[in-house]
């Protein structure tokens, strides 16, 4: 299945460590081959989305909204 990544949005973080980070945000999406056309394909939301950091770093996002960095386990807490 040809998947690829759509960036949804970002915004910066302050870090339990005090740093500033910028987190992005992306939704996964699947071509739909039954609605590719000669020009270009279809592509179709999968209902799952991720959270990286600018560096890359997965961003683990919790039920109750609380963020963390999966490699590192610095909270982070969305600027206003």
């Amino acid at each position: 299945m040809d998947t690829r990544l759509h960036l949804l949005e970002s915004f910066r973080a302050r870090g339990s460590d005090g740093a500033t980070y910028k987190v992005m945000a992306y939704e996964h999406l699947a071509r739909d081959p039954s609605l590719t056309t000669l020009a270009e394909a279809h592509w179709e939301p999968t209902g799952q989305s991720e959270y990286r950091l600018e560096s890359g770093e997965w961003v683990d996002v919790r039920g109750d909204g609380s963020m963390e960095i999966a490699a590192t386990h610095v909270e982070l807490q969305r600027d206003a």
